[in-house]
């Protein structure tokens, strides 16, 4: 059966795609004519076409643009949002190339042969990758089932047993466990025997993948399981003991020559963060259009309430742990970091730097918070490189030196200006104490998860939610 990441699906996405260009481009060329009704259309009577090389070239474009955005992936693209994701810039990239082939070639096909040609394309495509999807998924049931032994029951163990089940594999099915600790096997029940009882356990279980998940100390026996399994049909995947170290995952990267485990690997790969960077770039360049002129406005109102800085610079933390520089519009008196101690206080032992009704903000400043105005300058750290549109809020230093291990891993990814967590709750979720907010987005990124970020923040800002 050909799998959603297997080389076979790869090829043969590649040669529906290709079919589907040259399709859709005789398609476009044959409704040119019923489109003379469209306000921007020149009116065509003959039929249109296409130039021949065209035929040859662009489907080239569209097939190396998808290669290049990892869209034939199919470990990339295992959920469908990675996909329609990966699929639609592609789309893009290729549409681009090709108004740049026919603008240095032939200007004289229509843009409404164009632009039908690139929506025809985009829908087929679209379309038949989704089908795909649901026939894999229908045949999942009737699919080999694999049958999965956990060597060790310790924390590694229980780890692989609860992402696997998390993944709800319908053809997997988890055995039990191997663990020579007396104890376990005699509380769970699930322990089929010691490790020295692997071999006889795969054969009566019929096992056809075994995972090794010892802690470091038994490594000493890895080399004795696997030899002793040569002969035995299974697939032996071993577990580092490492995860718990990783800030959030751990890849095998090549060191000189010699691979070994990164366990301070990004959350996010280079792809992802290319297209995180060129969408902050594009959209935070156009929004400063619009915000320049009311930035003016702003810092005029401040210099005329409080005759202070314009200005609020803040050390914070951002991505992998490096301090920066954050500015704001400054919404507080001049003297409002002497006062700080006035303002904190405990809630259940944590501490709460800031509430409602703080003395220390001005009358400018109150309105700006309650529309988030005085995040704007933010945008400036977004172009600088420092912060991203959306992603964990960058934290104050002395709090981050208070955070337990598992917090940390929130800045595996660029801190934003806005995230998960501004809008569920904003201000009546204090940051430092609700970090699992943050971890849901470094899990679950995307580009379209920071495109429904920054939409529903809109409607947060106007609603006023949270912001004190």
């Amino acid at each position: 059966m050909i799998r959603k990441f297997s080389t076979d699906f790869a090829v043969l996405s590649i040669f529906v795609d290709i079919l589907g260009v040259i399709g859709m481009m005789r398609l476009a060329a044959s409704l040119r004519p019923a489109l003379n009704s469209l306000p921007f259309a020149v009116p065509i009577n003959q039929a249109v076409n296409f130039p021949t090389f065209l035929y040859v070239v662009n489907p080239i474009v569209w097939a190396i643009s998808f290669l290049l955005l990892n869209v034939y992936n199919g470990r990339r693209n295992l959920r469908v949002v990675d996909e329609m994701t990966s699929y639609t810039l592609g789309t893009f990239l290729a549409a681009g190339l090709l108004a740049g082939i026919l603008y240095l070639t032939v200007r004289d096909v229509s843009r409404v042969l164009f632009l039908s040609f690139c929506l025809f394309i985009y829908i087929f495509g679209l379309l038949w990758r989704l089908l795909a999807r649901l026939l894999i998924t229908s045949r999942r049931g009737s699919s080999i089932q694999r049958r999965l032994l956990i060597v060790g029951r310790g924390p590694v163990g229980q780890e692989v047993e609860e992402r696997t089940k998390g993944n709800n594999i319908s053809n997997l099915t988890i055995l039990g466990f191997l663990d020579d600790d007396p104890e376990k096997r005699a509380r769970h029940a699930d322990v089929l025997g010691t490790l020295a009882d692997i071999r006889p356990v795969i054969l009566q279980q019929k096992a056809t993948d075994v995972v090794v998940a010892l802690p470091g100390r038994a490594y000493k026996r890895l080399d004795e399981l696997v030899t002793g399994l040569i002969d035995v049909p299974v697939h032996i995947w071993i577990v580092p003991d490492y995860f718990h170290l990783a800030l959030h995952t751990a890849r095998i990267e090549d060191f000189s020559g010699i691979p070994m485990l990164d366990v301070r690997a990004p959350a996010l790969d280079d792809y992802q963060l290319l297209i995180k960077r060129g969408f902050d770039l594009v959209v935070t360049s156009a929004l400063m259009i619009f915000a320049l002129p009311l930035m003016g406005v702003i810092a005029i109102a401040i210099l005329l309430d409080d005759h202070g800085p314009v200005l609020f610079r803040q050390k914070r933390v951002g991505v992998n742990g490096h301090p920066f520089t954050m500015y704001k519009f400054r919404t507080m008196r001049t003297d409002a970091e002497i006062l700080q101690f006035q303002v904190n206080r405990y809630d259940e032992g944590n501490l709460i730097h800031k509430h409602r009704n703080d003395p220390r903000v001005t009358r400018v400043g109150r309105f700006l918070r309650h529309f988030s105005l005085d995040e704007l300058p933010q945008f400036i750290n977004v172009l600088i490189g420092n912060m991203s549109l959306v992603g964990p809020r960058p934290e104050l230093p002395f709090l981050v030196e208070n955070y337990q291990d598992w917090q940390r891993k929130r800045f595996t990814v660029p801190q934003g200006v806005t995230g998960w967590w501004q809008i569920h709750g904003r201000s009546d979720k204090p940051m430092h104490l609700h970090t699992e907010d943050d971890l849901y987005y470094v899990q679950n990124y995307s580009l379209w998860l920071d495109i429904q970020i920054l939409v529903r923040t809109v409607w947060i800002i106007l609603r006023g939610k949270g912001a004190y």
